[in-house]
C-alpha cells in the first residue's frame, strides 16, 4: 500500500501520539484502526436506522414478542426509546 502525508496540528498530531504510545502501537496502525472503527459506526448508524424504522411499523414489537418472547425485562422498559 503507497504512503502518504495527512497534516494536523501539533497539538493533534501530540494527542495521537500519546495514544498510540498508550495502546503499544504506532501512530499509523492507530489512524488504521480508527478509520475502520468510524466506518463501523456509521455502518451500525445506518442499521439502527433502518432497525428502528421497522420496529416502528404497527404490529412489528408485538410480532417480535410473541414469536421470540419478547425482550428481556431490563431492556424492555427502554424499547419504545429505540
Amino acid at each position: 500500500m503507497a504512503d502518504t502525508t495527512v497534516k494536523v496540528d501539533i497539538e493533534t498530531r501530540d494527542r495521537l501520539a500519546a495514544i498510540a504510545v498508550a495502546r503499544k502501537t504506532s501512530v499509523r496502525a492507530l489512524l488504521a484502526d480508527l478509520a475502520v472503527e468510524q466506518e463501523n459506526q456509521l455502518k451500525l448508524g445506518v442499521a439502527t436506522d433502518a432497525f428502528r424504522d421497522a420496529v416502528s411499523q404497527p404490529g412489528i414489537a408485538e410480532a417480535f414478542d410473541r414469536d421470540f418472547g419478547g425482550l428481556p425485562e431490563t431492556t424492555r422498559a427502554t424499547r419504545r426509546v429505540a
